[in-house]
C-alpha cells in the first residue's frame, strides 16, 4: 500500500515537474535584414507562425530539450535545440537563407508569386542607389520596358501609352493622390513616396487583378518598413537632404518610422537657358506606425504632410534651334512672375484582424486634403532671327537680324481646394486551395476649384485673336474696329461633389498536374458613381470589369513560366476628366473603356554560373469612349467628351541579372504603337503618348581592386514623342514630333563603412552601420532634350517655327548618405 500512496506522489510530482512551462519569442528575418511574415515556428506536434511584423510567440515545455524547427517556402529550415526552465522567456532571433532549389516552386515562394501574376518587383536598395535628378522610385521605374518619360525633373511616368492619370499607386494598400494643378515638371517636388521607408516595391504594367483599382495603365504597390529596432538614416547633397529615424518598443507591440525630406531643384533650373530668380521649397513630413494588440489584432497609421511653394521671376531666355545651314535663335525678355503652393494633408487608420487562420479582413478609412494656387503674370516680349554662324566670329551666336517680333502676355488665377475622403473594407479566405479575396469602397471627393487663365499675343504689331474663319483683319489697308478678344480665355468657377461605390471579388487557385503546374485568377469589378454640383445636374453611373490571369509552369528543365491575362478595364472620370477646355464640369462624361490582353513568359537561367532572368510581354488594348487630352509639359488638358477609340499594340523585354557578381543590373526595350481616331474621321494619328521605341540600361559595377569604389549607371532612350500642334491647328493635318530623348546619370560612391564592418582607424565611423560619399553626374553627355514645342510665327514670312523647349543640362551633385 506504502508502494501504491509512493508510486502516485512520484507520478503526481514528475507530471507537475514537467508541466511547467516556458516561452520562447523573436523574429525571422531573411539574408536582406527583413523580417519574414507567415515563418513556422514548431517543436514536435506543436506550433506557431510569425505576424506581419514577423515577430512570433510560442509555450514550450520547460525542463526539457526540444528541438525548434524554424521553415518558410523558399528558405532552409533551421533546427535549435535548447532546454528553457520553467517561467523564463528566452528571445530568439533567426535569420533564414535562401534555398535555391524550393525558388523553383514557383506558385508558393514569394518571388514565384510575382512570376505567375507578371509583377516586377524591385529592390529598396537599388531604389534608393541609381542616380537620377528626380531619385526614387518613379525613376528606376523610368528605366523598365513599356514606361516612359521624357521628362526628368518629373516624377510622372507614361505606361504602354496611357497618360500620367492612368495609373494606380498605394502604399500599404493606401491609394494616393498627386497634385492637380501642377503645370511643369519643375514645380513637382516629391513623390508621395518617400524611399527611405520603403520594404517592398511592386509594379505591374497591364493585366492586373480585380482587387486593384479601376484605371487603365497600371498599378505601383508599395510596403513601408515595420522596424524590428532602433535605427536611421540621413542624406545631403546639393539637391537637398532626408533623415529617417524608426524604433520599436519593449513588448514589440508598438513601432513606428518617421521620415523628413527636403528638396531644391535651383541647381538644374539655374542650369537652365532662361536667367531668372528661382525659390523652390518642397518640404514632407511622413510616418507609419503600428500597433498590435494581440496575435490577431493590429492597428496602423500612414501620416503625410507635404507644403511645396515655386516662386520664379524669368529675366531673358535665347533658344539657339534650326540647322547648321538655317541656325535661328529665339530671344525672350521677361517681366512679372509666378508664384504657386502646393500643400497636401493626408491620413489613414487601418485596422487588421485576423479571424482565424482561414479568415482575414482589415479596414481602413482615409482623408487627402489639399489646397493648391497658381498664380502669374509674366510678359515675354520675343524676337526671331537668323544668327550668325560663322567660326572665329566676335559676335558668333547672336542674332545678325530679326527676321519677326512680338510679345505674350500670360495671366492666371488659379485655385484649388479638394478633399477626398475614403472606407475600405477587405477580406480573404482560405478554402481548401482556393484564396478568395473580396473588397468593397466608399470614396466622396469634394472639389471647390477657381479657374481663371487668359493669353494676349501680338505679333509684330498686329494683336492675334483666336481662330475664327468669319474674321479678317486686313490692317493697315482698313482700320481694326472689332473688339480686342484675349487669344485665350478660360473662366469657371466649380464646386462639385463625386460619391463613388465600388466593390470586387476575386478567386486564385494553383493546380498540380504531372507535367506542369498551373495557377489560376478570376474576379470582377464594379463602380457606381454620381457627379452633383452648382449649376449641373446630378448624373449616375457605373461600370463592370471582368478580368482573368492563368500561368502555367512546366515540368522542363529550362525554368520557365508563361502568363496569360487580360479583361475589360474602366477608368470612371475623375474631376480633372470632367472639366472641359472651357473650365465646365460635364457629369456626363463616361468612364473610359479598354479591353486587355497581355501574354508573357518568364526565362531564369543561369550564366557564369550566376542568376539572370529575361521577362518577355506581348500586349493589345482596344480602347473606347475615350476621353481625349492634349499634354502640356505634365498638365493634362481634357475635352471632356467621349468621341474618340484608339488602340495600342506593343512587346517589351527585360533581361536582369548579375553582370557583375553580387550587383543587379538589367537591360529593356520596349516597342509602341498607339493610334486614336476621332468620331466622323477616317484615319488614325498619334495619341500625345506614342514612344515607339525604348531602351534603358541600369547598371552597377565595383572596381575590382578597391571593392568600396562603386559605380552607378542609370541610361534611357526614347524616341521623340509627338510635339503637338499650334492650337489653331487640326491635330489631324498638323503633327510634329519632338527630337529622341536621350539621357545618361552616373553616380560615383565610395563606402567609408560598411555593414558588420570594423574600423581601427577611424573608430567613429563605427557608431554608423553605412556611410557613403560619392558624386553624381546628371545627363552626363549633356544632350539638349526637349519637353514641349513653341510656337512662333514670322510674320514677313509668315512661316510658323516649332521652338523647343529644353530640360537640364549637364547638372554635378555630391552627396553623402548614412545609416545607423
Amino acid at each position: 500500500m506504502k508502494s501504491l500512496y509512493f508510486s502516485l506522489i512520484f507520478c503526481c510530482f514528475y507530471s507537475l515537474l514537467f508541466a511547467q512551462k516556458a516561452e520562447i519569442k523573436g523574429l525571422v528575418f531573411d539574408e536582406n535584414q527583413l523580417t519574414i511574415p507567415s515563418a513556422n515556428i514548431s517543436f514536435g506536434n506543436e506550433g506557431t507562425s510569425t505576424n506581419q511584423n514577423g515577430f512570433y510567440e510560442l509555450e514550450v515545455p520547460a525542463n526539457q530539450k526540444i528541438t525548434i524547427r524554424v521553415s518558410h517556402v523558399g528558405f532552409k529550415p533551421i533546427q535549435l535545440k535548447i532546454t528553457l526552465e520553467a517561467g523564463e522567456s528566452r528571445e530568439l532571433n533567426f535569420v533564414l537563407k535562401t534555398d535555391i532549389e524550393q525558388i523553383g516552386e514557383v506558385v508558393i515562394t514569394q518571388e514565384g508569386r510575382s512570376r505567375v501574376e507578371g509583377v516586377t518587383v524591385l529592390k529598396p536598395e537599388t531604389v534608393r542607389r541609381i542616380p537620377g535628378a528626380n531619385p526614387g522610385v518613379e525613376n528606376i521605374l523610368k528605366s523598365l520596358p513599356g514606361v516612359n518619360s521624357n521628362n526628368e525633373l518629373s516624377t510622372q511616368y507614361a505606361v504602354r501609352g496611357g497618360n500620367y492619370d492612368e495609373n494606380l499607386v498605394y502604399v500599404n494598400g493606401i491609394e494616393v493622390y498627386r497634385p492637380f494643378l501642377v503645370r511643369s515638371g519643375q514645380q513637382e517636388g516629391l513623390s508621395f513616396v518617400n524611399t527611405d521607408l520603403v520594404r517592398n516595391v511592386n509594379f505591374s504594367a497591364g493585366g492586373f487583378q480585380a482587387k486593384y483599382g479601376d484605371k487603365l495603365s497600371s498599378v505601383l504597390d508599395i510596403e513601408y518598413r515595420r522596424p524590428v529596432d532602433f535605427g536611421g538614416s540621413f542624406e545631403a547633397s546639393l539637391l537637398g537632404g532626408s533623415a529617417s529615424v524608426e524604433g520599436v518598443s519593449k513588448n514589440k507591440k508598438l513601432t513606428g518610422i518617421l521620415g523628413l525630406r527636403y528638396r531644391d531643384n535651383s541647381l538644374f533650373v539655374n542650369a537652365k537657358q532662361t536667367d531668372a530668380d528661382f525659390e523652390p521649397r518642397f518640404v514632407d513630413a511622413q510616418t507609419y506606425l503600428t500597433y498590435q494588440f494581440n496575435k490577431k489584432f493590429e492597428l496602423s497609421f500612414l501620416g503625410n504632410i507635404a507644403i511645396n511653394t515655386y516662386d520664379y521671376k524669368p529675366y531673358s531666355k535665347q533658344t539657339n534651334f534650326g540647322t547648321l545651314q538655317d541656325p535661328k535663335a529665339l530671344i525672350i525678355g521677361y517681366q512679372g512672375e509666378e508664384q504657386d503652393k502646393y500643400e497636401t494633408y493626408f491620413g489613414a487608420l487601418s485596422a487588421s484582424y485576423k479571424v482565424n487562420d482561414n479568415y482575414s479582413a482589415k479596414l481602413t478609412s482615409s482623408i487627402y486634403h489639399t489646397k493648391e494656387q497658381e498664380y502669374y503674370d509674366i510678359i515675354a516680349n520675343y524676337r526671331l532671327g537668323a544668327v550668325n554662324s560663322g567660326f572665329g566670329d566676335n559676335d558668333f551666336g547672336d542674332v545678325e537680324f530679326t527676321e519677326g517680333a512680338g510679345a505674350q502676355y500670360t495671366h492666371a488665377r488659379n485655385k484649388l481646394d479638394a478633399l477626398i475622403i475614403n472606407f475600405n473594407h477587405q477580406g480573404k479566405i482560405k478554402v481548401e486551395d482556393h484564396l478568395i479575396e473580396y473588397g468593397a469602397a466608399y470614396k466622396h471627393e469634394d472639389i471647390r476649384d477657381r479657374l481663371q487663365e487668359y493669353e494676349m499675343i501680338d505679333s509684330a504689331g498686329f494683336f492675334i485673336r483666336p481662330l475664327d474663319p468669319n474674321f479678317a483683319n486686313n490692317e493697315p489697308y482698313n482700320p481694326y474696329e472689332e473688339d480686342i478678344v484675349p487669344y485665350f480665355d478660360i473662366r469657371a468657377k466649380n464646386n462639385t461633389q463625386i460619391d463613388r461605390i465600388s466593390a470586387y471579388a476575386q478567386w486564385s487557385y494553383q493546380k498540380n498536374f504531372d507535367k506542369a503546374k498551373m495557377w489560376f485568377n478570376a474576379g470582377v469589378r464594379s463602380q457606381v458613381w454620381s457627379v452633383k454640383g452648382d449649376q449641373i445636374n446630378s448624373k449616375t453611373q457605373h461600370i463592370i470589369s471582368p478580368r482573368a490571369q492563368v500561368s502555367l509552369k512546366p515540368n522542363w528543365n529550362k525554368d520557365m513560366v508563361f502568363r496569360l491575362s487580360g479583361g475589360l478595364y474602366h477608368q470612371p472620370p475623375f474631376y480633372r476628366a470632367l472639366r472641359d477646355s472651357t473650365g465646365r464640369v460635364l457629369p456626363e462624361v463616361k468612364a473610359q473603356e479598354s479591353v486587355h490582353i497581355v501574354a508573357g513568359n518568364d526565362f531564369s537561367f543561369k550564366m557564369w554560373d550566376r542568376p539572370f532572368k529575361l521577362v518577355s510581354e506581348a500586349y493589345y488594348k482596344k480602347m473606347t469612349d475615350v476621353n481625349p487630352y492634349t499634354v502640356e509639359n505634365v498638365r493634362i488638358r481634357y475635352r471632356a467628351r467621349n468621341d474618340v477609340e484608339a488602340y495600342a499594340y506593343g512587346l517589351d523585354l527585360r533581361l536582369n541579372g548579375e553582370f557583375v557578381p553580387g550587383t543587379e543590373s538589367w537591360f529593356s526595350f520596349g516597342y509602341l504603337k498607339t493610334e486614336e481616331k476621332q468620331n466622323g474621321k477616317s484615319e488614325y494619328i498619334a495619341r500625345p503618348m506614342d514612344q515607339r521605341l525604348k531602351f534603358a540600361a541600369l547598371f552597377q559595377d565595383y572596381v575590382p581592386n578597391i571593392p568600396k569604389l562603386k559605380l552607378y549607371l542609370n541610361l534611357v532612350y526614347n524616341t521623340g514623342l509627338p510635339g503637338g500642334s499650334p492650337k489653331f491647328a487640326d491635330p489631324y493635318n498638323y503633327q510634329t514630333r519632338l527630337p529622341d530623348y536621350q539621357r545618361v546619370d552616373v553616380g560615383f560612391f565610395f563606402a567609408l563603412k560598411e555593414p558588420e564592418e570594423n574600423l581601427n582607424k577611424a573608430k567613429w565611423l563605427n557608431v554608423f552601420e553605412k556611410v557613403d560619399i560619392g558624386f553624381e553626374i546628371f545627363n552626363m553627355f549633356d544632350r539638349l532634350n526637349s519637353i514641349t514645342n513653341t510656337f512662333v510665327r514670322d510674320a514677313s514670312s509668315k512661316n510658323q517655327y516649332a521652338v523647343p523647349n529644353y530640360l537640364s543640362p549637364r547638372v554635378f551633385n555630391v552627396k553623402l548618405s548614412t545609416r545607423f
